[in-house]
């Protein structure tokens, strides 16, 4: 393998792992938020949208 052909091997593995970190810590991240609502909504908080409409 020529030092061009490592160079280019390596940059793709870089960032392969860099992508599959971002991905895992972006789903790690979703599943907190989630949670958190969750937690929210079960202690009376809701949210401005869900708003009931009077008639």
């Amino acid at each position: 393998m020529s030092a061009h052909a490592l160079y280019v091997t390596a940059a793709y593995a870089i960032t392969a792992l860099a992508l599959a970190g971002l991905i895992g810590w972006i789903l790690v991240d979703q599943r907190a938020r989630k949670r958190e609502l969750a937690e929210l909504e079960a202690s009376g908080v809701r949210r401005r949208s869900d708003k009931a409409i009077k008639s």
